[in-house]
């Protein structure tokens, strides 16, 4: 793979994984045949920030995990509204972290 197509796509992805995941992602993408990189290039990655706003909005219903695709915990959270309101504020702390965990699955299926 071209290195300036793999970075890129690290300059316009990068916010969207944990930083220590950048290096593996770089080889990968390197790595990486055309096929692979079209796949690659068409998959919408959560951006972590935007699901801390919907976490801080509606973060008792669910629907931050429901989008990251943590259908249990939002089923949990919308049936408990949010573990009456802690599991909420707890989650706004830790939904960036998930956001990009699940991004980096989402990377690593493809």
């Amino acid at each position: 793979m071209d290195a300036q197509r793999v970075d890129m796509f690290l300059m316009a992805n990068a916010n969207n994984f944990e930083s220590i995941d950048l290096p593996y992602i770089k080889k990968e993408l390197s790595m990486m045949d055309d096929d692979k990189w079209t796949r690659i290039q068409t998959t919408q990655f959560k951006n972590p920030t935007t699901m801390l706003i919907v976490s801080l909005l509606a973060g008792t219903l669910g629907i931050d995990r429901f989008l990251i695709g943590d259908t249990g915990l939002g089923v949990g959270k919308l049936i408990t509204c949010g573990g009456f309101g802690v599991w909420a504020i707890i989650d706004w702390f830790l939904i960036m972290g998930a956001t990009r965990k699940k991004n980096i699955e989402k990377f690593n299926m493809l």
